[in-house]
C-alpha cells in the first residue's frame, strides 16, 4: 500500500463544455497494487487522507476522505453531514490518469471529474 495524491478536474459537461482546470479536487488516498482504494490501509491512515476542493469563484474547502456506511465521501466538517460529498462507487474504480470519478456535491448535483495526475504522496 502506498498513499497517493490524486488531482482531478471537472470533466466535459453541459456546465463545462471544455472541462475546467479551475474546478476540482486534490486528495490523498491509499491505493493497492491494482491502483484501487485500499480500505484496510485507509483505517491506518485516515487522518492523512485529506482533500482540497478548489472551485473558481468560491472559497476553497479542506476536509477528509471518509468511509460512511457503504460509501466514501469528502467530509469538510466532522460535526455536520450536510456538507458531505459522496463518490459514486469509489472503491470499484481504478485510480489512474485519464479515468473518471463522479462526486455528488453539496448543491445536490452529481458531477464527473477526470483524474489528471496520480503521484506518490510525500508528507
Amino acid at each position: 500500500m502506498t498513499l497517493y495524491r490524486v488531482r482531478m478536474h471537472a470533466a466535459r459537461s453541459e456546465e463545462f463544455p471544455e472541462g475546467s482546470k479551475a474546478h476540482g479536487y486534490d486528495f490523498v488516498v491509499p491505493l493497492d497494487k491494482q491502483m484501487r482504494l485500499d480500505p484496510d490501509a485507509w483505517k491506518n491512515h485516515s487522518r492523512d487522507c485529506r482533500v482540497h476542493r478548489f472551485w473558481s469563484g468560491e472559497e476553497d474547502q479542506r476536509g477528509l476522505l471518509r468511509h460512511i456506511g457503504r460509501g466514501w465521501v469528502f467530509d469538510y466538517d466532522e460535526e455536520e453531514t450536510d456538507d458531505n460529498e459522496p463518490f459514486f462507487k469509489l472503491d470499484r474504480h481504478e485510480i489512474k490518469e485519464g479515468e473518471y470519478l463522479s462526486v455528488k456535491e453539496q448543491d445536490g448535483e452529481t458531477r464527473t471529474f477526470q483524474i489528471v495526475s496520480v503521484q506518490p504522496y510525500v508528507q
